[in-house]
């Protein structure tokens, strides 16, 4: 039987602290995901449930965006795959009784967990200008308001558009072309604030901002290098690759500040014998410090230059501009300067050269480690000069990994969800659609919360997602979602977004991922994009958690017919009707998605085509694959500093907290800890157990600070911090970007301790 959700906030006070793991996955991977299944769906919906996740014929989990092969396994999902599950497929529920009984006020002193744990939103829910408490309103009603507020802005640029990683291709082509028919390019999306320095960095050197590879090809690979990414909490499917691309003789070589147990060990529970003992899986493992990836690789690629005969002429040759410029810079990398940069010895250096010259066919995978920084790009792109060098894109076992987080946040862009959106997509979107879609560029993350802090943006629709808690610069952020006239969630559940407002709120409660979509055509699924460019169907099977749900696009549909009314020649009803007649369009103003509705209906779907890989062909600027030659940069930390990265726990997702555990780093029952160091603490004075306030330092001379937080002597990089978000979002600078992606530099904040 599920269980009932916390009347109260569990205390955090006092966070219990024993040894990291050494192994991730196995028995207690089980015991934990069944507890949690049955807490809230109870052991007959929890098998019903999870046996269709991931399953050709059932829906796409929630959680991350990792591939399947097309042998699927019976339990086809990882521990918090199924965490994600269960908290959508809950049987709790929040009512108009809820929010009668928790005013807004309550509401914004609750923690994320709290709020999480209450369960599914039943009805859309109001909150009227200068209400304290939010109301059930009617879907007609709600609609009406986001059509009072739209139509009355000076401009459409006014009003922005949000996407989380969640949203369907379906609901996600609809919203750009609503957005897009309404008159602006505002169209924000989670992706700005991760994966953005991975896209603008293979735009400009492959020509498209994709990762390269198959799941096949890590199978095929002779050398992987995952670096800034801990597959074990934030992809734990991963892990079963790398086991089998391990059992076929590749080595793996980990790039992290911080020892992660995935990536030490990995106890498969698909196996007896991997339950028991596991695969060892790092074969170097290389304790990088915070920022010093890009020194790194630029002097790996100085070496294999020097090398005599490593590289691949031939691939150079044909396929590449800008080598001699590139080669000239790499040549400039200095021993000295690259060992401080990185905290690593010579020997380990040269060790990874070493494999990297052994290697015939090498991957690299890499996530946010690498794509928060002011240097983001310049590094991604240092990562593909490693693999051009070689001629290691292209090939089979070879390429770009950039592991996505969202299970569909590569789909959206896809679908046209991108501030900047290339001339060609909007001129087949005018065609299809007879609009004139605007051509100025909008506003990611960061430039929206500047916009409505400037109030030159008065309406926020977030279509999913936490804008609030995925954003930096807590109290900025917050501030300036408060002056908006309007704010507009669509969700599932509750979150911190919900207790931060503007003037007036709205909350739609849509369907899940494990929900039955069914319109007035019959029942109904939906598309997503992994991410390595699969497309493939999502079916729910569970009965919707209240009657008075709609899909998202439905949503979608209906406050475009409201907002656009009798002008809008777009058959918004015909889409709400039947998601066959969006995929149709679909297939006419996206490239590869020609015969959209025969190709998905083939059991597992189809792979979107990608230029590079298929062909060698680099669709860039200069036609070839681009060698590039940034200068070389890397923190640094005052003294009496060190350089913090917000993570996650791995009771987490994104902005989403399952529990008050991080099992494999060995912290139970709280959240507000930092962990540094013995060294370090021992030269700052910071005792394990004691408590101290982290504020941070940045060129704007603004204190920012996150109040007490419990220090934790952990074994990281000398130098170097790490601790939750979104606890610690509060300390990451609005305006402390990536040059060019303007990704929010969340792995490098330079902190000091204060006492508590």
């Amino acid at each position: 039987m599920a269980t009932k959700p916390p009347a109260g906030d569990p205390v955090q006070d006092a966070p219990q602290v024993a040894p990291p793991q050494h192994a991730a996955a196995g028995l207690p991977a089980i015991g934990h995901t069944l507890k949690i299944a049955q807490q809230q769906m109870g052991l007959a919906r929890t098998a019903r449930t999870l046996l269709k996740v991931n399953q050709k014929n059932g829906f796409d989990c929630p959680g991350c965006a990792w591939p399947e092969g097309d042998k699927r396994h019976t339990a086809e999902f990882c521990e918090n795959g199924a965490k994600a599950v269960a908290e959508e497929a809950t049987l709790r529920r929040v009512t108009p009784a809820f929010f009668a009984a928790h005013p807004l006020a309550d509401l914004a002193t609750r923690s994320g967990y709290w709020l999480g744990q209450q369960g599914r939103i039943t009805e859309p829910m109001y909150l009227a200008e200068g209400s304290d408490r939010y109301e059930a309103v009617s879907w007609e009603r709600a609609f009406g308001i986001i059509a009072e507020e739209l139509t009355a802005l000076d401009s459409p640029d006014e009003a922005l558009f949000y996407t989380s990683g969640r949203t369907s291709n379906e609901a996600a082509f609809l919203f750009q072309l609503f957005a897009r028919e309404f008159g602006t390019n505002n169209l924000p999306d989670c992706s700005n604030m991760c994966h953005e320095s991975s896209g603008s960095a293979l735009n400009e050197t492959i020509g498209i901002g994709k990762g390269s590879v198959s799941l096949e090809d890590l199978h095929q690979a002779d050398l992987i290098i995952v670096a800034g990414q801990n597959p074990g909490t934030n992809h734990p499917r991963m892990l079963s690759a790398l086991e089998k691309a391990k059992s076929a003789g590749a080595k793996i070589i980990s790039v992290n500040p911080l020892p992660e147990a995935g990536m030490e060990r990995f106890k498969n529970p698909q196996t007896p014998l991997g339950m028991l003992k596991g695969t060892a899986l790092n074969d170097l493992f290389l304790q990088i410090r915070i920022g010093g990836d890009q020194a790194l690789f630029r002097l790996l690629n100085k070496l294999v230059i020097e090398a005599g005969g490593a590289t691949d002429e031939e691939f150079i040759r044909e396929h590449t501009h800008g080598y001699e410029e590139f080669a000239a810079a790499a040549k400039e990398a200095d021993w000295a300067e690259t060992l401080t940069a990185t905290g690593l010895t010579r020997p380990e250096i040269e060790r990874a050269l070493a494999m990297i010259l052994a290697s015939k066919r090498t991957i690299v995978c890499w996530a946010m480690g690498l794509t928060q920084h002011k240097h983001a790009v310049a590094t991604i792109r240092e990562v593909v000069n490693l693999l051009l060098l070689r001629g290691n894109i292209g090939r089979p076992g070879a390429g770009v990994c950039p592991v996505r987080g969202h299970s569909n946040v590569q789909g959206d862009r896809t679908m046209g969800i991108f501030e900047r959106p290339a001339p060609a997509f909007l001129d087949a979107l005018d065609r299809e659609f007879r609009i004139t879609s605007p051509r100025a560029h909008g506003f990611d993350v960061v430039r929206s919360i500047q916009a409505l802090r400037d109030g030159e943006a008065k309406v926020l629709f977030a279509m999913g997602g936490n804008f609030v808690g995925a954003t930096p610069d807590t109290e900025v952020t917050e501030a300036a979602i408060r002056r908006a006239s309007l704010t507009v969630h669509v969700s599932t559940k509750l979150n911190r977004s919900h207790a931060v407002t503007g003037r007036r709120a709205l909350i739609l409660p849509t369907l899940g991922r494990t929900d039955k979509d069914v319109q007035a055509s019959g029942k109904q699924f939906v598309t997503v994009e992994d991410s390595m460019g699969l497309v493939h169907s999502s079916r729910g099977n569970l009965a919707p958690a209240s009657p008075h749900l709609l899909s998202e696009p439905a949503i979608v549909a209906r406050m475009a017919r409201a907002v656009l009314g009798e002008t809008s020649k777009t058959p918004w009803e015909e889409f709400e009707r039947d998601y066959a007649t969006i995929r149709d369009r679909i297939s006419r103003v996206v490239p590869g998605f020609q015969d959209f509705n025969t190709r998905i209906a083939r059991p597992g779907g189809f792979r979107l085509p990608h230029a590079p890989r298929d062909e060698r062909r680099f669709p860039t600027k200069t036609g070839k694959a681009n060698f590039t030659a940034a200068p070389v940069e890397y923190p640094r930390v005052p003294e009496g500093r060190l350089l913090l990265q917000t993570l996650r726990s791995h009771d987490q997702y994104n902005t989403t907290i399952y529990g008050l555990d991080d099992r494999y780093r060995g912290i139970t029952g709280g959240r507000r800890v930092v962990m540094v160091n013995p060294e370090d603490a021992a030269e700052l004075g910071l005792a394990d157990g004691s408590y101290t306030d982290l504020v941070s330092e940045w060129k704007d001379g603004v204190e920012r600070r996150a109040p007490g937080f419990r220090v934790v002597h952990y074994p990281t990089a000398r130098g170097c911090a790490a601790a939750y978000y979104p606890e610690t979002n509060v300390l990451v600078p609005l305006d402390s970007t990536a040059d060019t992606s303007n990704t929010p530099a969340s792995k490098s904040v330079v902190i000091r301790f204060e006492p508590a």
